[in-house]
């Protein structure tokens, strides 16, 4: 799933490409994907591209009408969206069902010539990529539910102490992952995030000590800057590979750990899993395996 690294370098690789520039053409080849119906999808045609932002894990393009309106086009890449830029987008329709693009968008110069488009993708059957189109990002419900963004200059050790109080007994991993209470973090940072602090997925989040949570805070933002600078200037089609080679524990069971040698182990739930070092995270014990436990929802 992109998280914050990966969808900042998406964002900053389509303002490059887009930015003042029109969209000419619109597609739309998986139906569900789209959330919304007013405006209508194809009322973003002879828009204007005048921003591009990050939101947590969504991606917001600002774009102004013809009419001089401002409309916004928000799409969330889920656990197997992506994002590819095309230098010559098709311009026969896409069939509904048919493979895994979900919307293809053509952009333009003002004279009407097509300069290249994005195909928006997803992977696999469970079909949770979202897009939508609305004239305030409050209805975006998604948005509106997000907690603070830990790269956010507001995001300091008090904020985090206090979500940490709040969360109470709480496992720390679900605090990590959980968008309305910190914007954009996802289950492999939250494994770098726990193994580069030395903090158990399982330790109380209201429980950490002074040191613990000091810890917490600096590898917040150290995983996370560090993957924001390896992923800047990347191209999107490599982005997903360069995020798996950088990984110390995540999606790396039964290798050493780079820290301190150990075997990386796992803990599998009914639609995910986690990974961590039993010597620099848990003072050597294995967790139990339960696999359908509720623990990550």
């Amino acid at each position: 799933m992109p998280e914050i690294p990966e969808v900042q370098a998406l964002t900053e690789a389509l303002a490059q490409r887009t930015l003042g520039h029109r969209i000419q053409r619109v597609a739309l080849a998986d139906l569900s994907a789209l959330k919304t119906v007013d405006p209508p999808l194809l009322g973003l045609r002879g828009a204007v591209v005048d921003d591009i932002a990050r939101q947590g894990k969504f991606i917001v393009w600002s774009l102004v009408e013809t009419t001089g309106e401002q409309l916004f086009l928000v799409i969330h890449l889920s656990r197997a969206g992506w994002i590819r830029w095309v230098d010559k987008p098709s311009d026969t329709p896409p069939k509904p069902g048919r493979g895994p693009l979900a919307l293809r968008l053509a952009f333009g110069n003002v004279d009407g010539s097509v300069i290249g488009g994005v195909d928006v993708t997803e992977a696999g059957t469970q079909k949770r990529l979202s897009v939508y189109v609305v004239r305030h990002l409050s209805e975006v419900p998604g948005i509106v539910r997000l907690g603070p963004d830990p790269l956010d200059e507001a995001f300091t050790h008090g904020e985090l102490a206090l979500i940490l109080d709040n969360a109470g007994g709480k496992q720390i991993k679900g605090v990590l992952r959980d968008q309305s209470v910190i914007a954009g973090i996802g289950n492999a940072y939250s494994d770098e995030i726990l193994h580069a602090a030395k903090l158990s997925p399982y330790a109380a989040a209201g429980k950490l000590t002074t040191d613990e949570r000091e810890a917490l805070f600096d590898a917040i933002q150290s995983t996370l800057r560090a993957a924001i600078a390896r992923a800047a200037g990347s191209a999107p089609e490599t982005l997903k590979a360069e995020k798996k080679a950088a990984m110390a524990v995540h999606g790396r069971t039964g290798q050493s750990c780079p820290v301190c040698g150990d075997t990386v182990r796992e803990v599998s739930f009914a639609s995910s899993s986690l990974q961590y070092c039993p010597t620099c995270q848990t003072g050597g014990k294995v967790l139990a395996d339960r696999r359908m436990s509720r623990l990550l929802k």
